[in-house]
């Protein structure tokens, strides 16, 4: 018996290990090499972005040169007060990601853009945005970037012809608004008026903007009308580390899921149902057990040790001992001449036992019908005295 359990130890080798786990280790080792270059690849595309100074394919260098050669000034700025200070009848407010202000540097930048009498630039502002910006006019779905005709009596439309436009589209009930280049009937250039001589702008896609971008059609043109009607042009970058973005998001009373981008809620979501679709393909029964009869025969040993295997990996002694007593006192009771009902009732089968044997220098009854061994070396100590008993009782 000691050598069957030694034979059958359930310690997985090394080489177990690393045969049981190297198809889950490769799969993390690809999903994190195609995350980093994932994010890098990103993190270049991004780098400079919408920037006057970025001469990078998505940078604005190129437009904001071709401005100052017209004798436009150029400021470039990454906060709030910033930007409000800088707005006046002479200049033109250009934010390049709106989305990104919180509430109240919104209600902020519109108050101070909406009697300044200088035109102020949204790019690509979206629902979390549009509605404070620019109230009145509403943000629908986005429409893909291609090179668009004006189909509005706008004078910088008009000039520059066709421009890739797309994105974001607007809808409005504003009067004496110009709704340029549609997509679907929905502009992607919407300019709204303000009071006093100022108005509003806002572009569904920055495209017209980007370096690589400004040579094809009439984008050049276009941005040069958009931003260059006033002579000082604000560039204004918003920026995480704006002290006005974090006092607002200390004040808020916004909850952790609140502040999780929604990007990331419905990734989670994906992830869990890709997970809950896999643990139902990999599942073996989705139904109670049924006896189903085996397509080859397995030896007695072989079912034995795994099921020993099974009871040895979940330290299920108690289990072990209760099959082994099971079989001894299932084998004892035909030899003693107890039926088969009552091989397993201490009140027939241990004076049957007694009255066998001339002498019993053992608690039979504890050996029969006691507690669970408390480590394998007493389990093993247990079966040892079973087939003793046994024998005993054959040989007698």
């Amino acid at each position: 018996m000691t050598e069957v359990a030694a034979a059958t130890s359930m310690s997985p080798t090394g080489r177990q290990v690393w045969t049981r786990t190297r198809g889950l280790m490769l799969a993390l080792t690809i999903l994190i090499v195609a995350g980093i270059a994932m994010a890098a690849l990103r993190s270049g595309d991004q780098h400079g972005r919408l920037d006057p100074r970025s001469a990078d394919r998505l940078g604005s260098r190129a437009v904001a040169e071709l401005l100052k050669d017209r004798g436009v000034s150029i400021r470039v700025v990454t906060t709030l007060d910033e930007a409000t200070a800088a707005t006046g009848p002479d200049a033109t407010l250009l934010v390049t990601s709106p989305d990104l202000l919180t509430d109240s540097q919104q209600r902020a930048l519109h108050s101070a853009t909406a009697s300044s009498g200088g035109r102020t630039v949204l790019v690509s502002p979206g629902l979390t945005s549009v509605s404070t910006l620019a109230p009145g006019v509403r943000s629908e779905a986005e429409a893909p970037v291609s090179a668009r005709t004006p189909q509005c009596d706008l004078p910088a439309a008009r000039t520059a012809g066709n421009a890739d436009l797309g994105g974001e589209r607007y809808a409005t009930e504003t009067p004496g608004a110009d709704a340029c280049y549609p997509s679907g009937g929905r502009p992607t250039l919407l300019r709204i008026d303000a009071p006093g001589d100022g108005d509003t702008v806002l572009l569904g896609a920055p495209d017209i903007l980007y370096n690589h971008r400004l040579d094809k059609h009439g984008n050049a043109s276009l941005a040069l009308q958009l931003l260059g009607s006033r002579t000082h042009l604000i560039w204004y970058l918003p920026s995480f580390s704006d002290s006005s973005a974090a006092q607002d998001t200390a004040d808020g009373d916004d909850s952790f899921f609140d502040l999780i981008p929604s990007g990331w809620l419905w990734g989670t979501l994906q992830l869990t149902l890709a997970a809950a679709l896999a643990a139902i393909w990999r599942a073996r029964r989705l139904g109670p057990l049924v006896t189903e009869r085996l397509p080859v025969a397995i030896r007695a040993s072989e079912s034995t040790e795994g099921r020993s295997r099974l009871y040895r990996k979940v330290n299920a002694r108690d289990r072990a001992a209760a099959a082994l007593r099971s079989a001894t006192r299932a084998r004892l009771a035909p030899l003693l001449g107890v039926p088969p009902s009552d091989a397993h009732s201490t009140e027939a089968l241990i004076p049957a036992i007694s009255a066998h044997l001339s002498t019993v220098d053992r608690d039979v009854t504890s050996l029969l019908f006691g507690p669970a061994p408390a480590n394998d070396a007493a389990l093993v100590h247990l079966a040892d005295q079973l087939d003793a008993l046994e024998r005993e009782v054959r040989t007698s």
